[in-house]
């Protein structure tokens, strides 16, 4: 079985993130970059299918040269192989979709994992985006999952309850927290990890359909109030939440 996993290299969520000068995009210098935490889930998933059914992982990124990071932290958890797709310039989502799509289609893979969404843009667009362009079927949010002969069957979350769902393979799946433990790489996995050797691919740029004007940061919370003590402060609070905050009727 031929297994990929889409893995995207994201600054660390205890950074403290600022902007740049012209409030284009985030300083990235001094930043701490890892492997983003859904990514970990969807990686661990395909390691277990792979040592159940038997086949290969290979992990997939595309970025720049330092997303080879991301790539590394994969192998050294047990991936057997590692793509970067190179890419110049600013690339919008349906861009990076279609040069991995691309790639995937070539390679012919029989599962795609993804994580549910990377902590950096919190879209969660790109898996459901890649199933699109390649026309295979898609299920997000994956708690659970069982893998057949030719077919899924994963279990997602819902308000109230669990959804159970199947699909054909080849079929696209983005992982969730709750799907798994994902281990820690062993010292011996790193080693290995930098040794191996990484499949790097020219990816087509294609121009960007959205333009990003501007980036700004959340207007400061108004200070609190204090209304007083006691239950003689209660009738002045209830006015306050009725009236300012408008959260009672």
């Amino acid at each position: 079985m031929k297994i990929a996993v889409l893995v995207k290299l994201v600054p660390d969520t205890a950074s403290q993130i600022r902007l740049n000068q012209e409030k284009s995009w985030i300083e990235t210098r001094d930043l701490n970059w890892v492997l983003n935490p859904y990514d970990e889930y969807a990686v661990e998933e395909a390691l277990k299918i792979a040592a159940e059914k038997g086949g290969d992982v290979t992990v997939i990124t595309y970025g720049k040269d330092e997303a080879v990071e991301a790539l590394r932290k994969a192998l050294a958890m047990g991936a057997n192989g590692a793509i970067l797709i190179k890419k110049e310039g600013y690339t919008d989502l349906l861009g990076t979709a279609e040069a991995l799509a691309k790639v995937l289609k070539e390679k012919a893979f029989d599962l795609i994992f993804a994580g549910l969404k990377a902590v950096d843009d919190d879209c969660a667009a790109i898996g459901p985006m890649i199933a699109t362009i390649m026309d295979i079927p898609c299920i997000t949010e994956i708690t659970k999952l069982e893998v057949g002969d030719g077919q899924v069957t994963a279990q997602r979350d819902i308000e109230g309850g669990h959804e159970s769902i199947q699909a054909s393979t080849p079929c696209l799946l983005t992982a969730q927290k709750g799907l798994n433990e994902p281990r820690y790489p062993s010292l011996k996995g790193i080693m290995m990890a930098k040794k191996k050797t990484v499949e790097i691919l020219e990816g087509e740029h294609v121009e960007p359909r959205v333009e990003t004007l501007s980036l700004s940061y959340p207007p400061e919370r108004a200070p609190g109030k204090i209304v007083g003590e006691g239950l003689d402060a209660v009738p002045e609070l209830v006015r306050l939440l009725r009236e300012e905050a408008r959260v009672i009727e």
